[in-house]
């Protein structure tokens, strides 16, 4: 049997005129070369082609004799189970490599690829913005195998101290939505950051501000007073009539509407819910088309932007207007949604029917799969009752739709003439 080695023996080797090997027993050999550079070398026979060859096992005196011996006898089970030590080397390189490569922000990269075409770019802007300010900074470098829930909570604390609730939570979210993608596509086995949010404290709810329906005159005269262009006029009253979201309205393009079906088709991929939306248009609706055509009738869209007229107006550009007529604090234009909804649930118009005329995704899974109707016919009659309440409620003013007995007055631009609906 060889001898063992003796950490003295191997400390005081010398380089001799040729490279040498001392064996320690079981293979394992202290290989000294001409330089005096030593390493730890371990003799197999590959089961692979059955022939004898080394695998090194690492430089002395970075590894000790003690750890060399502890290498060895790992390497001697591998072969007994028919493993090839170096080959297995070869692959924990390669995964470690791999590992190193899928950084937290690297996987969110192939995350954010798979949001395209699901969700508006807007959406997505907005998502990669929150990960590269709150995120990234302390998480965007670590492979995704090393990410813990201290890491993440490390990260999200100082957003939590500045007060910025609601940006932890949604940030909070948008890690999962990545540690979830990386499960899915077998990066990781589990997700440890499941249950961060709730290290965090909780934003307070505050319901969205909306007039009630008694004030819908108020609201509506107040827009016929307000000292506004006429594109943002008719894009308030727009989506006042139509009960669509803010970006929806402001985005709108003239080849979505059909006159002769009397109809606004909005395609699938402007819709939050990504479903196309038909609208009914009334007899108001169309007295608005009417009055900005001479404005944007050549244009892609209704509702031009007036630095910009080849882009759509600011979707903001309706709250901006809200706030300088006097209802800042009161009301928003999502709001006018609310005022909507709270409107025709107590005329007791069937509550479905409300829900799809403002394109509200079904909750209850089964029965959005199975109830695909979107109740045009029953909206029409719907859609002409809110339209005539808004008109009756701008009697005694001059909104953009009016009476229709009455002259149109709007605040002019862009060279228009006044004219008659």
């Amino acid at each position: 049997m060889m001898a063992k080695l003796t950490a003295k023996e191997v400390s005081n080797a010398k380089p001799r005129d040729k490279a040498y090997r001392l064996g320690d027993g079981g293979n394992l050999y202290l290989h000294i070369r001409k330089s005096g550079a030593k390493s730890w070398e371990f003799r197999y026979t590959k089961p692979s082609t059955g022939k004898p060859t080394f695998a090194g096992i690492g430089s002395y005196p970075d590894v000790s004799l003690a750890e060399a011996r502890s290498k060895a006898t790992e390497f001697r089970k591998n072969i007994a189970e028919g493993v090839d030590p170096q080959l297995l080397k070869i692959e924990q390189k390669a995964r470690l490599a791999t590992e190193q490569s899928n950084t937290f922000k690297a996987v969110a990269y192939l995350w954010m690829d798979t949001k395209q075409n699901r969700i508006s770019p807007k959406t997505i802007e907005g998502n990669w913005r929150k990960l590269e300010l709150y995120a990234f900074p302390m998480l965007g470098s670590i492979p995704i195998t090393k990410l813990s829930a201290p890491m993440a909570i490390a990260a999200l604390k100082p957003v939590e101290e500045a007060g910025y609730l609601e940006t932890v939570k949604r940030t909070a979210q948008l890690i999962n939505e990545v540690m979830t993608y990386a499960v899915n596509a077998g990066l990781i086995h589990s997700n440890p950051l499941s249950g961060i949010r709730e290290v965090f404290r909780k934003a307070k709810v505050t319901h969205m501000k909306a007039l009630s329906p008694d004030e819908l005159p108020e609201l509506v005269q107040a827009i016929a007073r307000g000292n506004m262009a006429i594109t943002t006029k008719c894009l308030i009253e727009w989506q006042l009539h139509t009960m669509t979201r803010p970006i929806e309205a402001a985005a709108a393009r003239w080849c979505e509407i059909d006159i002769e079906q009397r109809l606004w088709i909005l395609p699938a991929e402007r819709m939050k819910a990504r479903r196309e939306h038909i609208i009914p248009l009334t007899a108001q609706c169309i007295a608005i088309l009417e009055t900005i055509r001479p404005v944007s009738g050549h244009r892609e869209f209704i509702f031009p932007s007036i630095r910009d007229p080849k882009k759509h107006t600011d979707s903001e550009s309706i709250n901006k207007a809200l706030g300088r007529i006097g209802f800042q604090g009161r009301t928003t234009a999502h709001g006018l949604r609310s005022l909507a909804s709270t409107t025709l649930n107590e005329q007791g118009f069937d509550s479905d029917v409300i829900e799809a005329a403002l394109s509200h995704s079904d909750k209850n899974a089964i029965r959005k799969a199975y109830n695909r109707t979107t109740y045009l016919e029953r909206r029409r009659p719907l859609m002409e009752w809110w339209s005539q309440r808004i008109e009756e409620a701008s009697y005694g003013s001059v909104s953009v739709t009016g009476y229709r007995t009455l002259n149109v007055v709007p605040h002019l631009e862009f060279g228009e003439k006044v004219r008659k609906i």
